[in-house]
């Protein structure tokens, strides 16, 4: 079930790669294209019908292609492993008894962010575009701790969380000329992920602040 699943997830992201490629094939064969891969840190957080959350850290990881239509623009297709969620702590005595609660929502993702770049000076860059994310995992992490005593686990939730996320990103970046570059970017989340039939009310988005550094190889 689960390599099926991989499986599907795979195909659902190289037909979008392809699609990708097929609509800047004219650039391709006239312009320049340069390949690189990414890496950094993420600071997660969820938005939405979610209370006492806070940001969670994490990281990011993946291959980038930029494509040059002109000395000032360029198109980044990015296909990338990103870990996001959120944590949250709080106490709450229940009958006498004090619980001090940990807990943390690890959302993990395939992110192919295509990204419409725009050259302001000699190697810095503004950047937007739309995201699609492939939910690959979904887990809750916690410990209870009461009467001197901890209980820890960990619950699978994929089931209750939609599969595919739809966002927008906005960044700045600077490329130097060695092909070693960084990025800051922020992700902002436009699908409900929420899909427990017990509360379908419940509106939940990701929203992830991104710091990379990555290189291109020239």
């Amino acid at each position: 079930m689960i390599n099926q699943l991989n499986q599907n997830i795979m195909r659902k992201i190289n037909f979008l790669l392809f699609i990708v490629l097929a609509a800047f094939g004219f650039t391709i064969q006239a312009q320049n294209v340069h390949f690189g891969v990414k890496g950094g840190v993420n600071f997660a957080t969820l938005s939405g019908d979610v209370q006492d959350v806070n940001s969670k850290t994490s990281f990011h990881f993946g291959g980038v292609a930029e494509i040059s239509i002109s000395e000032k623009f360029s198109v980044q297709p990015e296909l990338l492993y990103s870990s996001q969620g959120a944590k949250s702590e709080f106490t709450e005595t229940f009958e006498g008894v004090t619980v001090n609660a940990n807990q943390k929502i690890k959302l993990d993702y395939i992110n192919v962010p295509i990204m419409a770049k725009y050259y302001v000076s000699d190697g810095f860059s503004i950047e937007a575009g739309p995201q699609v994310s492939f939910l690959t995992s979904a887990k809750l992490d916690y410990d209870f701790t009461y009467d001197g005593s901890t209980e820890s686990g960990s619950e699978d939730f994929k089931d209750l969380t939609k599969g595919i996320d739809f966002g927008l990103g906005f960044g700045v970046g600077y490329k130097m000329g060695s092909g070693l570059n960084f990025g800051a970017r922020y992700n902002l989340g436009l699908t409900n992920i929420n899909d427990d039939p017990d509360d379908p009310e419940s509106n939940i988005k990701n929203n992830v602040f991104q710091l990379s550094i990555g290189y291109f190889f020239l």
